[in-house]
């Protein structure tokens, strides 16, 4: 029994004993235990690192108050768009103004799980990996758009593990604080678009030349497909990449249920008839001078960075269409002159069995009228005066009439000279030559153009317009091709103004006592300068002198001698410290000289200064920028009327009187072609160097000068009536086309006399010439013309002799 016992007590034993453990279960329990410790490690460095990269991180609430850089815009005086300065061209606008397809379009392919991730997508991350694979090409991003927001405004573009773990954190610091439609507004805003476009209304202007809430379905897919590598995909320059771009999105927006298949199909149609071009740069077509002035003042008042980012509203006083007039008017002048001057001879020669190889490699496109292009001459007909000349794939015919004027270039010789035309085409032309044409017209029986020889100008030309009452700068051209030259010749020029000078001489005598009416001795004289070891003895234009003759017409007639005295009498300082009240600042000879206009001034100073005349007496500021607010609409400065009293009206309008004289009866006789009151003088300096016309109208005061930009001489009879007048007459004809004819005020303290045109008194039954003159109160002649075998009293001979 107990045997048996015991043997029960030992079964029982082994029953209690634990099993061994099998080795899989004891390795799964190990490598549990690693996972666990692992996990806890790496969440342990997750945590470190987290709290590492999270030190220093830029602030999220600066989104907050977005201001990136924006456009300054310039505009016209009835508010036309005429330049923009920028460091990126961003125009920033709400959602509001943007189509939802153009958001959705974005977010399907850049972030197609933009409204569900909170910031970071490691979903998409993997998606993006597996469809670059398929494609074999990068065509998704892993970022998201709130990661691009994070980068675009807090971060550097390094590539660094550091970098894209501060992205992914501040990515989810934004997804909390701003709502998904802000996170969008910063995007679409901030985004580069390619081409210098920053943002989604930058991009349509660009692209397509509309604002962004104008965009159709294809219009948005372009767009949308940019991002990845606006230059990759330019519209501009890779059309077919850009197009298979933008059907990827269209796709993608098709598996995001955003469009129909049929929309999908509409838009694919609609790319290929997109009419997409480089915007057009306003600020090189319009007014590139203008604006450039306008640049140079908001640049040095509020500094560059303001200008470029601050996004300014500029707006001044340019008129559109009286720029264009000047720009026009200049171009023909300048044309006009170097066809006087004569023909340099073709831009090169090629053999005749070079011609139809050189002509394949022309604009083969019909030419427009008007147009100037290149061609080649290929046959001349002396006795049919006829050559003809192929542009391209056109033919024109150049008759005789239209080229006559292309004589060699003799300085020395006229147009109206003997020599001063050629006679037959041979004279100025070979078959090979390679010329320019003037498109006149085209034949109505045949697909011949009729055409003009043309050269380039090689002289230069300025032009300023001021509205008299205002001061307002209307137009300003400083040169004839702003591309070829950025030196605005009507501000920053100082070239002699020649006889332009005169009528700041002339008024400084009427306010010493000199009159229309007074009595000056056109003869010789010579002054000596023992100091200096100098003689000068002016001279004439035309090396002429005339006697006795009225102050009128010394002025009308511009003469030097005269003026030359009456600076003598007056004092030179006088007539120096007299300038000044006009707004002329540059530096004005302290000698005689400087009656004939020897010391440089802009175009601007002379046009301010005779508006001192136009306005009664009045210096007004001339004004290029009447308002500039900034980007929240806070004034930062804007025009007021800043006038001063410069002389005494009744001078100002006794010069207009006298200055209507030489447009009646003097140098300025051209500009009677205007058909409504007008005063004026031309200006010509020693060797035809320059030639001036400044002059005005109740309601315009413009200048313009031509020359060369080396100074040297225009040609024989190139005065300031002859190259600067026909200008000055072509741009004020059309600038005041539609405006009413106005005669210019006569104000209180004038007097008027009928006067001896030959002895400057009062006019008797005897006189041969009479002229009704105006006179300052007071100082017209109390005494008549003495009747023929009367002595003039030994008072006025004095006088007369004080000026001589």
């Amino acid at each position: 029994m107990p045997k048996n016992n015991n043997s029960a007590a030992s079964k029982q034993k082994k029953r209690n004993k634990p099993k061994k453990k099998s080795l899989l279960y004891r390795l799964f329990k190990f490598f549990f235990a690693l996972l666990m410790i692992g996990a806890i490690l790496a969440a342990c460095a997750g945590g470190a690192l987290y709290l590492h990269f999270s030190q220093n991180l830029p602030q999220i609430s600066s989104l907050a108050d977005y201001r990136p850089p924006i456009v300054s815009t310039v505009y016209s005086d009835d508010g036309r768009k005429i330049g923009e300065f920028f460091k990126e061209r961003r125009i920033v606008i709400p959602l509001e103004q943007m189509p939802p397809m153009l958001l959705k379009a974005f977010v399907a392919a850049e972030d197609s799980r933009f409204y569900k991730h909170a910031g970071t997508d490691f979903l998409g991350i993997l998606r993006a990996m597996i469809k670059n694979i398929e494609a074999g090409a990068i065509v998704q991003g892993g970022s998201t758009i709130t990661q691009q927001v994070t980068r675009s405004f807090l971060l550097t573009r390094e590539k660094s593990y550091e970098r894209k773990i501060k992205e992914a954190i501040l990515a989810r610091r934004i997804d909390k604080a701003f709502s998904k439609e802000e996170v969008l507004y910063l995007y679409l805003n901030q985004i580069y678009l390619g081409h210098g476009a920053y943002g989604v209304e930058a991009a349509a202007q660009n692209y397509f030349g509309i604002h962004a809430s104008q965009m159709t379905l294809a219009q948005c897919s372009i767009l949308a497909g940019l991002p990845q590598a606006p230059s990759r995909y330019s519209p501009f320059h890779h059309w077919e990449k850009a197009k298979a771009r933008a059907v990827y999105v269209l796709n993608r927006m098709f598996d995001e249920q955003y469009i129909t298949n049929m929309e999908v199909a509409k838009a694919v149609s609609e790319l290929d008839t997109l009419d997409i071009k480089p915007r057009r740069n306003l600020y090189m077509e319009q007014i590139p001078n203008y604006t450039e002035y306008v640049r140079r003042y908001v640049e040095d008042k509020y500094g560059q960075e303001m200008l470029l980012t601050g996004g300014l509203t500029i707006t001044t006083a340019a008129n559109i269409e009286m720029q264009k007039i000047a720009r026009e008017v200049i171009e023909k002048g300048l044309r006009d002159l170097d066809k006087r001057e004569g023909y340099r001879g073709p831009l090169e020669h090629i053999q005749p069995e070079q011609i139809e190889g050189f002509s394949a490699e022309l604009p083969q496109e019909p030419p427009s009228a008007d147009s100037i292009i290149k061609g080649v001459v290929v046959s001349i007909a002396d006795d049919d005066k006829l050559a003809m000349v192929r542009m391209g794939a056109s033919m024109g015919t150049l008759v005789i009439a239209d080229m006559k004027w292309a004589r060699k270039p003799n300085l020395d010789i006229a147009p109206y000279d003997w020599g001063g035309t050629i006679q037959r085409i041979s004279q100025a032309l070979e078959v090979g030559d390679v010329i320019e044409v003037k498109i006149k017209e085209k034949a109505e029986d045949s697909d011949l153009y009729s055409v003009a020889l043309e050269q380039e100008p090689k002289a230069e030309s300025a032009l300023l317009c001021i509205e008299t009452e205002t001061g307002h700068v209307k137009a300003m051209v400083g040169g004839r091709d702003f591309n070829s030259s950025k030196f605005n010749r009507a501000y920053q020029s100082r070239r002699q103004p020649g006889s332009a000078f005169k009528p700041i001489i002339y008024s400084a005598a009427i306010d010493k006592g000199y009159t229309p009416a007074t009595i000056l001795h056109d003869t010789a004289v010579v002054f000596n300068d023992s100091s200096n070891d100098f003689t000068w003895k002016p001279q004439n234009y035309k090396e002429k002198f005339h006697g006795k003759t009225l102050l009128r017409d010394a002025l009308a007639q511009s003469r030097n001698v005269p003026t030359v005295k009456i600076m003598q009498d007056i004092t030179v300082p006088y007539v120096i410290d007299y300038a000044r009240k006009f707004g002329i600042t540059s530096n004005l000879s302290p000698d005689l000289s400087l009656a004939l206009g020897s010391s440089g001034l802009s175009v601007l100073e002379l046009v301010q200064a005779y508006s001192v005349f136009a306005n009664q007496g009045f210096y007004i500021e001339p004004c290029f920028v009447t308002r500039i607010t900034d980007r929240e609409g806070n004034v930062l400065e804007e025009y007021t009327h800043n006038s001063r009293k410069a002389i005494d009206q009744s001078t100002a309008y006794v010069m207009t009187h006298l200055l209507q004289g030489v447009v009646e009866h003097g140098t300025g006789w051209r500009i009677k072609a205007l058909n409504r009151p007008a005063a004026g003088k031309t200006g010509t300096t020693n060797d035809l160097y320059d030639a001036w016309f400044v002059g005005y109208t109740p309601r315009l005061v413009t200048g313009v000068w031509v020359g060369y930009d080396n100074e040297r001489p225009m040609g024989k009879g190139e005065t300031g009536s002859r190259a600067a007048s026909p200008i000055w007459l072509d741009f004020m004809q059309q600038a005041l086309e539609d405006k009413p004819v106005r005669v210019f005020p006569v104000p209180e303290g004038v007097d008027w006399a009928k006067i001896d045109a030959e002895t400057g008194l009062l006019a008797i039954p005897e006189s041969k010439k009479t002229v009704f003159e105006c006179f300052k109160q007071g100082t017209a002649p109390t005494k008549y013309t003495p009747r023929p075998g009367e002595v003039e009293e030994a008072s006025d001979l004095f006088r007369n002799d004080l000026i001589q």
